[in-house]
């Protein structure tokens, strides 16, 4: 017995292995990849050297430089 195969799933799976020769630049993507890419990588640093501060406040030691 053969199961019944779904269009839609198979539409979906042949779209999904196909995805890098179907994609397109769009204002839209930039704006993913600004904010994904770039901005949530720039909000952890900052926040993880601000706590490095926060330590060195905290044990009255001068701030680390970075970068």
């Amino acid at each position: 017995m053969e199961p019944n195969k779904n269009r839609f799933v198979e539409e979906w799976g042949a779209a999904r292995e196909n995805l890098e020769h179907n994609f397109r630049w769009t204002r839209l993507n930039f704006a993913i990849i600004g904010i994904f890419g770039i901005a949530i990588i720039v909000l952890v640093y900052k926040g993880i050297v601000r706590e490095f501060h926060m330590q060195d406040e905290e044990a009255s030691r001068p701030y680390r430089k970075f970068l």
